[in-house]
């Protein structure tokens, strides 16, 4: 018991008391050996240290995206093309029959540089609708009435190109003053309550990182290594239970892709670095996942994507995700807890991002264990 208590005052176990029952959080135990050292230690000296299979892939994709870059080469570089499946099935009678089933399910966007040539391939129902780019979450929409006994099913296959991005530059050279006039400015460092925070805590933690450092991107780099160094991944709660996702990894000292992604984003927007949120999946062969990252603005130079989760690299390149991307990338959103299209009755499942796709009814929303989601790789 001595053990638990500490292991629950340094947030090290997740648990809450809900209707006066103590209750742990499904991935609570797993988390444990990846963020208490003590328990670490000792997983691996069981289990041996991890292994990411990305790791082969990953240390020659990304040196021929850098290699393949730069001047009259451009930003992009190693294009693949990804031919996918999605599907969401309803489960028979989880709505009375002849209720209609409304569906938003993920698309790739048609506004991201790298991210190109998409084309639907097959639809399930014969009348769809597919949201506008200006929406940040890029969506298709279905809807079938219930019948008893049959599960309804809701599906699509898709194929898009995507490509590598890698920007070079010259930190002291090439970045310019921001005009902090410009409207885009204003926008990408204000604050959006709750999850993206520019005062407090966050602010004061940035300022304390870059000390002197006026240069953007070395101030953003310093940000990008710290949270590498200090905040291990581990499974997140859903996204709707957390009351300030950034301060949630300050005080639980760990966070999920989206989590550490969204920390990242405040303590840059408070040092007056433009920084937005951009999400979708990851497509590595052996590691197919959903996955959030950012993006950071650098005057002279444009928008640079980072991913803050996959940190500091094995190999020749450690700091390619400061300002590069892989080519293995289904990007959906371009922000967070924005409307879906067409507009939903009832609040989302998932109230920041959208990955997985929501579901509803007449009688209410769908939460995500009344339904199933599939990815199938096709090509």
């Amino acid at each position: 018991q001595e053990q638990i208590k500490a292991w629950e005052e340094s947030r090290a176990l997740e648990g809450m008391v809900i209707n006066g029952e103590k209750r742990y959080y499904s991935r609570a135990l797993r988390n444990l050996f990846r963020i208490d050292a003590d328990c670490k230690a000792r997983f691996e000296e069981v289990n041996g240290p991890p292994v990411d299979v990305k790791e082969p892939l990953l240390l020659k994709h990304l040196p021929a995206i850098v290699n393949n870059t730069g001047g009259k080469k451009g930003i992009y570089a190693q294009q693949k093309t990804h031919t996918l499946g999605y599907t969401i099935t309803v489960p028979a009678n989880t709505v009375p029959e002849g209720e209609m089933i409304r569906v938003w399910m993920p698309l790739p966007r048609t506004d991201v540089g790298r991210q190109s040539g998409f084309k639907l391939l097959s639809v399930s129902q014969q009348d769809y609708i597919i949201s506008p780019d200006s929406y940040i979450h890029k969506s298709i929409y279905m809807e079938q009435p219930a019948v008893q006994d049959q599960d309804a099913v809701f599906s699509y296959s898709f194929t898009y190109k995507a490509q590598g991005e890698y920007h070079h530059f010259d930190p002291h050279k090439d970045i310019r003053p921001y005009r902090t006039e410009d409207p885009e400015y204003k926008k990408y460092t204000k604050a959006e309550a709750p999850h993206v925070v520019t005062d407090g805590r966050v602010a004061a933690l940035a300022k304390e990182l870059v000390g002197e450092e006026t240069n953007p991107f070395l101030q953003l780099e310093k940000i990008y290594t710290y949270i590498s160094k200090t905040y291990p991944w581990a499974g997140a709660r859903e996204y709707s239970t957390l009351e300030n996702i950034p301060l949630y990894v300050l005080d639980h000292k760990h966070g999920d892709c989206g989590q550490v992604s969204l920390l990242f984003i405040s303590m840059c927007r408070s040092l007056g670095i433009p920084a937005r949120w951009e999400s979708g999946w990851m497509l590595h062969p052996g590691e197919i996942n959903l996955h959030d990252w950012a993006e950071a603005y650098l005057e002279g130079v444009g928008w640079i994507p980072i991913d803050q989760s996959f940190g500091i690299q094995n190999g020749p390149l450690p700091l390619f995700y400061s300002r590069g991307m892989d080519a293995y990338r289904w990007v959906v959103n371009t922000g967070i807890s924005g409307p879906l299209y067409p507009a939903k009755t009832y609040p989302r499942s998932e109230t920041v991002d959208f990955q997985r796709g929501e579901v509803e009814w007449r009688g209410g929303n769908l939460y995500f264990n009344r339904w199933r989601y599939r990815l199938s790789i096709i090509d």
